[in-house]
Order: structure tokens, then sequence, then C-alpha cells
């Protein structure tokens, strides 16, 4: 097979023009066009922010349905077939995938955006909003959001496994319900266009995005200044992680770094308990638990409604979270689909919804409870500098009030350098998979692929950086949320109703 028919150009090439098309103007116009998109999708959020939060509530509804019904207990291809992975391992992919590095940002800081804009009639910096502020942030990273990266997967899945489609794609999934003309046809590629869209879009973001998490931290390590050449040098070193992890696959690369972070992060989590203020983090910990479960209905569906005036940060924050996750949740789904081999869709589900969950209370409790003691004890300003600074350097702050300041520091950066790796390559696999003519079903992408794929991610993340224009492109990524939501409640029905057709629920069982 040559290198030209490894790729199937009709959805790659439309798909990377339209997102360079969009972000060489905005990136000479950053000021003028980032203006315009806040507005248009400020206007989308205001419109439709009971929807996003009922959207986010159906899902969880969705994936506990699909969990605890005979449609459950479907196997993803044999079901004299051993799962591909071990479930730790299963796990630990799905989490690195789930979250990445954002839960380092989000678990240190989150917490301050609450306490600095809290709920009406609560006091900004009270310990009441220091309650609100890490509650919060676990429940950011709680079921809506894994339910709403994970129901596009039984479709995905079973198309994959067991009808053995050679083409992992959305409009396969699709075929049942609007036939072969449509998925053939200009309405299939319309759905896979849009699929890439949203990827590359969201992955130059995360690239372009994500090196401060790392860069402030070594500045303050090195005592040097950020400097875009420094950005460029720890790009670089990303890229190439990334790059030769996709390149390397699930199994020797992916599945590896995954677990071996794993460790790692605990590690970190338990040197800060040691070394930190371990007690308070875990009684902060048991208290952000408790008041998170005892508020949970008032984080899922508040709209502030009768409150006159701005939105709180929770309030507004819950659904720009809501909708930007939805633009990664295709990705998300299709890469869970394609590990799950083996696995059934109820193990599927219930492993997206439960295993990232644990991981990220934790890493909140912990982190955000470690910004907390140090913000009580009067040991940092952190709720000034987070306004006044860039948020990023309140981290190596943070972390510089430990023992070992400086080892602490070293840890947390590679810690996050991994978790960023994690998801770019796990982003990169599943972009040339998705690209791929190969049979999907049988085979992997081809290595060439994944390393073409993962340059033109990093070629366009490090032009918008020295350019401009990451700032309108996130907007813009978030903004596709919405057409991806209408995708999603399709894909969700398309999975029943081939499971209904086959009747796969008594046939494609374990014995």
């Amino acid at each position: 097979m040559s290198h030209k028919s490894l790729i199937d150009y009709r959805i790659f090439l439309p798909a990377l023009l339209i997102v360079v098309g969009i972000s060489i103007p905005f990136a000479f116009y950053e000021a003028e066009s980032l203006e315009l998109l806040n507005s248009i999708f400020n206007y989308i959020v205001d419109v439709f922010s009971w929807g996003y939060l009922w959207y986010g509530v159906i899902l969880v509804a969705a994936a506990l349905y699909f969990s605890f019904s005979k449609y459950g207990q479907v196997v993803l291809g044999d079901p004299a077939e051993k799962p591909r992975f071990t479930l730790f391992e299963y796990a630990s992919i799905l989490i690195a995938m789930g979250i990445g590095s954002t839960i380092m940002r989000t678990g240190m800081l989150q917490w301050t955006s609450v306490a600095n804009d809290p709920p009406a009639g609560v006091d900004p910096g009270s310990a009441e909003s220091l309650l609100w502020g890490n509650s919060y942030s676990m429940f950011l990273w709680g079921f809506q959001v894994f339910a709403i990266f994970v129901m596009i997967a039984p479709a995905m899945g079973y198309v994959l496994h067991v009808q053995k489609r050679p083409l992992m794609r959305i409009s396969e999934a699709c075929r049942v319900l609007f036939g072969d003309k449509f998925t053939d046809g200009w309405g299939g590629k319309v759905l896979d266009i849009l699929f890439l869209i949203s990827i590359l879009t969201g992955a130059a973001v995360t690239l372009g995005l994500g090196a401060p998490i790392i860069t402030h931290n070594v500045s303050v390590l090195l005592h040097v200044e950020v400097t875009f050449t420094m950005t460029i040098i720890v790009t670089v070193i990303w890229v190439f992680l990334f790059s030769l992890s996709a390149y390397l696959g699930i199994e020797k690369g992916i599945k590896r770094l995954s677990t071996f972070n794993m460790y790692l992060a605990g590690l970190f989590a338990l040197l800060v308990l040691i070394a930190g203020p371990g007690v308070f983090i875990l009684n902060y910990f048991t208290d952000s638990v408790s008041f998170l479960l005892s508020h949970y209905l008032t984080f899922s569906l508040n709209t502030d409604s009768v409150h006159q005036g701005k939105p709180s940060h929770i309030q507004s924050n819950t659904v720009f979270w809501f909708a930007y996750s939805a633009t990664w949740a295709m990705l998300h789904s299709v890469f869970a689909a394609k590990i799950s081999r083996g696995r059934t869709i109820k193990e599927m589900i219930l492993t997206y919804l439960l295993a990232p969950t644990m991981i990220s209370w934790i890493a909140t409790g912990v982190l955000g409870g470690l910004g907390v003691h140090r913000y009580l004890t009067g040991e940092l300003s952190i709720l000034k500098l987070v306004k006044q600074d860039e948020r990023m350097a309140a981290i190596p702050e943070i972390l510089h009030t430990l023992p070992f300041g400086g080892i602490m520091i070293s840890i947390f950066i590679i810690v996050a350098l991994i978790f960023l790796t994690t998801t770019l390559d796990s982003t990169t696999y599943t972009v040339a998979a998705y690209t791929s003519t190969r049979d999907m079903s049988e085979h992997e992408p081809a290595k060439l692929l994944r390393i073409v794929i993962a340059g033109v991610i990093a070629a366009l993340a490090l032009l918008l950086m020295r350019i401009g224009g990451l700032a309108p492109l996130e907007v813009i990524s978030g903004m596709m949320g919405l057409p991806i939501i209408v995708v999603q409640f399709i894909m969700i029905y398309a999975a029943k109703k081939m499971m209904d057709k086959d009747k796969a629920w008594k046939y494609n069982i374990r014995k």
C-alpha cells in the first residue's frame, strides 16, 4: 500500500484547510476577532445555559440506562474474547486521556476563581467560599463531564468490534439511521469533517495553552524568565514525546506511559501529604466531598435566574465547561471505543464515569487543599496573586512553600508533561485511525500517518503561538460543542437501534 493511500484526503484535507483558513485571519486580527467570537459565544451560553445544564444530566441518565439495562451486557467484540487490557491498564489509559494535564491546573487553582467570585450571598474569601471553591472544582471533574466524553462510544465500539466495519468513523455508526446513500455521500463526509475540525482545533489549543503549565514551573526552578524561546523548547520536547508515544502505539507507548504516570502521580500526592499539611488536606478533602454531595443538584442545575446582574463564576463557568467538553466528546468516545474490545458496554461506561472521577477528586483534594492551607495561614496571598499576575505563576509559588520545593516542582513538571503527552498521543493516534484507509477493526493506523498527524498539530499550534490566534481558536473550539451535542444524541439512538436490530443483548453477551 502506498503512503498516499494510507490517509483519506477527502476528509482530512478539507478539515485542515478549514482550520487553517479560520485561524490565519483571526491571528492577524486577534483582538477584534476575539471580541466578536466571545460576544457570539456568550450569547449562545446566555440563551442556552439551561439547555447545557440539562444536557449534562440527561447524558448521565443515558449512561446509567445503557449500563444497567439489557444493553449493558453487550460485549464489544467476540463474547469469548478476553479484554485487551487489565482493568488497571484500561482505567489508567482512560484517566490519562480523560483528564490530562488540565487537572493539574484546575485542581490547584479552580477554587480561587470561586473564592474570588462566589455565589450570591457568600462573601469572597470567606470560609464558606473556600468550601464552594474546592467542591465545585470536584464537580467539574464529575459524572456529567465523563458522561459527555463516553456516550458516543457505545455506537462506535459496536460498529468497530461487533459489526467489524473497516472505517472507524462517526458516519459509519450513523449508517443504521440514514442509510448507505447518506453515509457514503456528502452527509457522511460532513460528519467526518466536523469530527476532524473539532479535534484539530482542540489539539492545537491544548498544545498551545498547555505549555504555560510547564514553562512557569521551569522558570521558577531555573530562575529564568518565561520567554517564547523557552516555550518553543518545551513544546518541541513535548511534541517529540507524544509523537514517539503515538508512533509506538497503544501497547508500547500510550499504555505504558499512562500506567507509569498513575504511579508517579500517586507518589507526588503522597509526598505532598507527608511534606505538607497532610492532616488539614485530608480534613478539607472530607469537607469538600461532603459539601459537593449535599449541593450536587445546585451545581448541576443552577442558572442564577432570580439574581440580577452578572452571574457568578460557578454559573457561567459550568455552562462553558460543558460546552467545551462537548467539543472533545467525539475524540474521547472514538478512542475509548478503540481500546474497549472485549469489554461490555457497562464496563466501558462505568469505568469512564468512575475511574477519572475518583482520581480527579483526589487530585483536587490534595492540590486544592495545599493552596487553601497556604491562603488560610497567610503564607501566600493566593487570591490576590491570581488576580494580579499570570494564573499559572501561582502554581510554582504554592509548590515552593513545601520542603524540598525544587524537587516537588520537578516532579510536578514531569507529571504534568506526561499528562499532556498522554492526552495528545491519544489524540494523534485517534485522528490517524479516523483518517486511515486501513481496516481499523483488524489493524492499527500506519506509524507514518501518526507522525504526519503529530507534525500537523504541532506546526499549527506553533504558528498560532508565534503570530497569535490561539485565543480565538479556543472560543471556536467551545462553540463547536453545539452541533456536536446534536451528533451525540443521534449516536446514542444509533447505538440502541443497532443493538435492537441485531438483538445483541441476546446473542452478543458473555455466557
